[in-house]
């Protein structure tokens, strides 16, 4: 599908200086600067919001990333963290201009230190590398995004990604132990390490989440988790979408708490099947992957409580994984969904909205009754089990009027999440999408505690500029003429 971008902004006047220092540091290999180099870089996966960077940049070492900041810093030229550029919130969009520092050369794994069960890698690192360098010890890295197989930890960190395993190990944040960064002023700064619980504030805690406005973090130091002595994976397939979010209060209800359990409605099955041919039911409105894991010794009777809460609640059937590739390609089957999706033929966004499960019945049905207003389709997987909507909506980025009506029925969507007592995020963080819904949230003394915080860090608001807070957003519109920047419109900041 043809997009259309944006025109390339007039080069600024420290450009030439710009990409003369900034060769000296990296060689000229780690700089990019051509048009057709530049659009692979103006967004992440969030695609209402485009902007060409002016210049992108592939350290591979802490101390480059510090060179470059300096410089930065020097020239007062706004900067932005990128890693795979798989999120989906516009947090990795350089929506000021300026350098995009990518971090996926710096691909290292420094330690995997089996004993203390830690491991250390660099920022660029896949995050399905990290429990590949391990599971022949019997470990593993908990946290599993959907784009485990592309996005990488530093971005996971950035967003405090989670995962369908989130409901048993948790996200990000508890698992990560220590962070070396560059702070926005290129100071290189380390925090944490591999001791569990170190004395005084947690930093690491402040830093994972962040989104890339307290600076770059180059190194991780995480927390490896031994691996299930065994796993038992269903999958539950429902005539109602009703059926099968009761059934996800009851298995919880019951005292179970599974590893894992996805729900994925209509509308990515039939987009799933027609990819991967995985024998999906095509008539059903709602299946489960509900997956239990644990010492053997009592697991079975485990899994056998779930299939009876899913019979219960009228589950057509409840298929059992018998191999380990037929475990596989359940996993494939949730998460391929989006790229199952990207079949279609139209641009996407995925929302990311968090409630309470008991509301998943109301919520589900309003979330298909503001995409039918709005004129879009919508295809809903997500984590059921902690409640993490994700509900996909489609549409045709080349339309003006089709990416109003997305962005107006997301916000809708948001605000439904929010009125039923939930939030506007769990795992994709806020980025350029939702820093006016912060305020459906907190107040504006919250805003400012929060923007106090940032500021102790980025005190010149170079560092990833224009994300989280309204005032971000407030102070970039003033500077730009409140021209948001939309693929669809082809606008020119």
């Amino acid at each position: 599908m043809t997009t259309t971008h944006q025109q390339r902004p007039p080069k600024p006047p420290f450009y030439n200086e710009l990409i003369r220092d900034l060769t000296q540091i990296l060689g000229r290999d780690g700089v990019l600067t051509e048009e057709a180099e530049l659009r692979a870089y103006d967004c992440d996966a969030y695609a209402p919001e485009k902007r060409y960077p002016d210049v992108v940049v592939l350290p591979k070492t802490t101390e480059q990333v510090s060179q470059i900041v300096r410089l930065c810093n020097r020239l007062q030229v706004p900067f932005t963290p990128r890693g795979a550029g798989t999120g989906l919130s516009g947090g990795a969009t350089a929506i000021t201009g300026g350098v995009i520092i990518a971090t996926t050369r710096m691909n290292q794994i420094l330690e995997a230190d089996i004993p203390n069960q830690r491991l250390t890698a660099q920022a660029g690192v896949v995050n399905v590398y990290l429990t590949k360098a391990v599971k022949s010890k019997g470990l593993h890295y908990a946290p599993d995004p959907s784009s485990q197989g592309a996005c990488t930890v530093g971005g996971n960190v950035a967003e405090n990604s989670g995962g369908p395993h989130t409901l048993k190990y948790g996200v990000t944040t508890n698992h990560i132990t220590g962070v070396k960064m560059v702070l926005p002023d290129g100071e290189i700064l380390q925090i944490g390490g591999k001791v569990e619980d170190p004395s005084g504030y947690d930093l690491v805690g402040l830093v994972v989440g962040g989104e890339g406005t307290m600076g770059i973090v180059t190194e991780v130091t995480t927390r490896l988790t031994p691996l299930p002595q065994s796993v038992r994976t269903l999958l539950g397939v429902f005539e109602t979408a009703n059926q099968a979010t009761q059934t996800v209060s009851d298995i919880i209800a019951a005292g179970i708490l599974p590893a894992a359990l996805e729900m994925v409605d209509t509308f990515i099955i039939k987009a799933v099947e027609e990819a991967f041919h995985l024998g999906f039911p095509m008539d059903a409105e709602a299946v489960l992957i509900i997956e239990v894991d644990g010492l053997e010794v009592g697991l079975e009777e485990e899994a056998q409580r779930a299939i009876e809460i899913a019979m219960k609640n009228g589950a057509r059937e409840v298929r059992s994984a018998q191999t380990e590739l037929e475990r596989a390609l359940l996993w494939k089957a949730r998460k391929q969904a989006f790229g199952a999706l990207g079949r279609l033929g139209k641009s996407m966004v995925t929302h990311d909205g968090v409630i309470p499960r008991t509301k998943l019945p109301e919520v589900l049905k309003e979330v298909r009754v503001i995409a039918n207003r709005h004129g879009l389709d919508v295809g809903n997987v997500f984590h059921a089990g902690d409640g993490n909507l994700h509900p996909n909506l489609m549409f045709d980025e080349r339309d003006p009027e089709q990416v109003k009506r997305v962005m107006d029925a997301g916000h809708e969507i948001l605000k439904l999440c929010v009125d039923v007592g939930g939030s506007i995020t769990g795992e994709h963080g806020i980025g350029l999408e939702k820093m006016e819904a912060m305020a459906w949230l907190f107040s504006e003394e919250d805003l400012a505690l929060m923007e106090r915080i940032k500021k102790v860090f980025n005190q010149n608001e170079l560092c990833n500029p224009g994300k989280i807070l309204p005032s971000a957003k407030r102070c970039w519109e003033v500077a730009h003429g409140a021209k948001m920047v939309s693929a669809a419109r082809g606008a020119a900041v």
